[in-house]
């Protein structure tokens, strides 16, 4: 993957909204997990290498695209922790960095087919811009 900038820990929680350090290490969101046996990261290693920064080592791992968003994990978490949106921010990340995948606003007109769900093309522009 070429590299053309860094993702750091605070750009990762700032996607994310997310807090890692509110995580006490339950288990519970691992437990709850539907994809846990194919998972070379589980979600509470997850967010724990989110809290110490080991950022390239998550874009690397397959896990990210094992993860179904099921948002079980979410749904378990006494502390509101929200891995599954760490898993989201690091996907992210991950198509940002490949560069070459941004849209721009003024090339959006040209792209539209009138029976595109809305829901989608705002999603493309949130996920491919900046």
């Amino acid at each position: 993957m070429a590299s053309n900038y860094d993702v750091t820990k605070a750009e990762i929680e700032a996607i994310s909204g997310v807090n890692p350090l509110k995580c006490m290490r339950c288990g519970r969101c691992t437990a709850t997990c539907p994809s846990f046996d194919n998972m070379e990261y589980h979600p509470h290693q997850f967010v724990a290498m989110v809290e110490r920064g080991e950022i390239e080592k998550l874009m690397e791992s397959g896990s990210i695209y094992k993860c179904m968003s099921c948002m079980a994990c979410i749904e378990r978490c006494p502390r509101q922790v929200q891995p599954a949106k760490l898993v989201e921010a690091i996907r992210l990340a991950v198509v940002r960095k490949q560069g070459g995948n941004h849209l721009i606003p003024d090339n959006v007109p040209a792209l539209l087919d009138p029976d595109l769900p809305q829901q989608a093309l705002v999603s493309a522009y949130r996920k491919f811009t900046k």
